[in-house]
């Protein structure tokens, strides 16, 4: 059974930094390609990074520049950098697969507050 545990997420003030991160049990995650998503109050679950087996990054246009997604093999980990900070990226944050991918159960994700 696959596990997928997000911590890291808190309350940070408008232009302040977060660090994700989001451990996979049950699985090697090192063999697939891996996305963080976002859930805003009231909106839908949206992706906004995606990180490839070898490394390679995509963004979504309202993150990119300011997040960054990385990922540890060998801790079977994957985190995002969340820099410069701005009200409207307040959600719930969650890893999975891409969305193009067979998704694994979902985690309880990690809420991130970000204030004026």
């Amino acid at each position: 059974q696959v596990q997928l545990v997000e911590s890291g997420g808190g309350l940070v003030q408008f232009g302040g930094s977060l660090r994700l991160s989001c451990a996979a049990s049950g699985i090697s995650s090192s063999g697939y390609d891996m996305g963080w998503y976002r859930q805003a109050p009231g909106k839908q679950r949206e992706q906004v990074a995606h990180i490839t087996t070898a490394g390679g990054t995509n963004y979504a246009d309202s993150v990119k520049g300011r997040f960054t997604i990385s990922r540890d093999n060998a801790e079977n980990t994957v985190y995002l950098q969340m820099n410069s900070l701005k009200p409207e990226d307040t959600g719930v944050y969650y890893c999975n697969r891409p969305w193009w991918s067979a998704r694994w159960p979902w985690g309880q994700g990690t809420q991130v507050t970000v204030s004026q």
